[in-house]
């Protein structure tokens, strides 16, 4: 019976263990999760899970990242690197792919010749959504 003490106190289980210091600030992941109209209250245990499985989640996305930027011979992690990556893995691109933004398009402007500046002065310009133009404001009403 003493052999079973001493092995205990040897190989102390993971309970005994002090968990590990979470990068995320609790209180940020904490709100985000009360975002959900479902939850009112957070277990700490639960809280810690969550944190500790988007730190995981976080540390193999910039891995992969890192990887598909080192493969493309760049020295900086863009979009295109983060959308590549995440096409790779299957569990991350269902979730995930739809969430990423569009990589930029590349500008037409170094191809194309330069336009007349006459004729972009009168070509007129789309509004700004929620404004009116000058022409609704002077308009007769009838």
């Amino acid at each position: 019976m003493t052999e079973q003490v001493e092995e205990e106190e040897q190989n102390p289980t993971a309970i005994d263990e002090p968990p590990h210091k979470l990068e995320l600030p609790t209180r940020r992941v904490k709100n985000i999760m009360k975002l959900d109209k479902d939850i009112n209250k957070v277990n700490s245990e639960a809280l810690f899970l969550i944190a500790s499985s988007t730190e995981l989640f976080l540390q193999f996305l910039a891995e992969k990242s890192a990887l598909v930027t080192l493969e493309k011979k760049k020295r900086t992690v863009r979009i295109d690197h983060i959308r590549a990556a995440t096409k790779r893995h299957r569990p991350t691109a269902d979730f995930l792919l739809d969430s990423l933004p569009m990589p930029p398009q590349p500008s037409d402007h170094q191809n194309n010749p330069p336009k007349d500046r006459a004729k972009s002065k009168t070509d007129k310009k789309p509004v700004p959504f929620a404004t009116k133009s000058i022409d609704a404001f002077f308009h007769k009403s009838t």
